[in-house]
C-alpha cells in the first residue's frame, strides 16, 4: 500500500494539517481541496519530499493557533492536481497513526511535529478480522436506521462484498459523525475495537428508532 514495513522507516517530523472533522485511517482515502497560502505551501514542500502530511484534529486553544489532538493519521499524497486558479485538489491514501510528539519551532508558515509511530506499527501490517467476530446482522441494522433517520444510502451490494476492514475504515471516514466521535474511532486500539466503536456510535444514534429489517451484509 505504502511501501512503509516498519515504524522506523517513516518520517520523524511531519507536517500537520489540522482539520476538525475530516477523519482519516490507515488505507482509507482522503480527498482534500487545499487553497490556503500556508497549506499550498504545505503541499509543495510535501510533494519535493516524502509526500506525508499528517492529519489531526484540534483539542482547544486559542483559534488561531489551536491546540493538537494527540493522535492524527500520516497519508501520503496519492494524487495530485492543480486548478486554473492554483486550488491544489490532492487525495491522501492513510498510512500510519501516530502519536504527536513535540511541536518543533519552525518558520515554515504550517505546523510541523515530531510524530512517533511504533505504538501503531501494525498499521503498516495486514490486519485480519474473523468473520464471526463481528455480528454483521446488528451492524447491518444499526446502519440501515442510521442511513435512514438523514436520508443517507450507500451502495449495499459493495457494502455486502466489501471486506471488514474497507467496510468499517469507508464508513468510519465518510459518516457525518461529531470531531469527538471520529476521534474515537482514530483512537480504537485495533480494527476489532473500530468495528464495535462504530456499531455503538450506530446504535447510540438510533436508539429512539427501531428502523426497518436490515440488510444481512453475509
Amino acid at each position: 500500500m505504502s511501501g512503509y514495513r516498519r515504524a522506523g522507516d517513516l518520517p520523524q517530523v511531519i507536517p500537520v494539517f489540522p482539520l476538525d472533522g475530516a477523519l482519516l485511517l490507515p488505507g482509507g482515502e482522503l480527498p482534500l481541496r487545499i487553497f490556503e497560502p500556508r497549506y499550498l505551501n504545505m503541499v509543495d514542500d510535501a510533494m519535493a519530499g516524502d509526500r506525508m502530511i499528517g492529519m489531526i484534529q484540534t483539542a482547544g486553544g486559542e483559534r488561531a493557533r489551536p491546540n493538537l489532538a494527540g493522535v492524527g493519521c500520516a497519508g501520503r499524497i496519492t494524487s495530485f492536481n492543480e486548478t486554473s486558479d492554483g486550488t491544489y485538489l490532492i487525495t491522501l491514501t492513510g498510512v500510519c497513526r501516530f502519536g504527536v510528539g513535540d511541536e518543533l519551532p519552525v518558520r515554515t508558515p504550517y505546523r510541523q511535529v515530531r510524530a512517533t509511530f511504533e505504538r501503531y506499527a501494525e498499521d503498516l501490517g495486514d490486519e485480519d478480522v474473523e468473520a464471526e467476530a463481528f455480528d454483521r446482522k446488528r451492524f447491518a441494522k444499526a446502519l440501515k436506521t442510521y442511513l435512514n433517520r438523514r436520508e443517507l444510502d450507500i451502495d449495499w451490494e459493495t457494502a455486502e462484498t466489501a471486506p471488514l476492514e474497507s467496510l468499517v475504515t469507508s464508513l468510519a471516514m465518510g459518516l457525518p459523525f461529531e470531531p469527538v466521535e471520529k476521534q474515537a474511532l482514530l483512537e480504537a486500539p485495533s480494527l476489532a475495537a473500530r468495528c464495535e466503536a462504530l456499531t455503538a456510535l450506530l446504535e447510540i444514534d438510533s436508539m429512539d428508532d427501531g428502523g426497518d429489517e436490515p440488510h444481512s451484509l453475509q
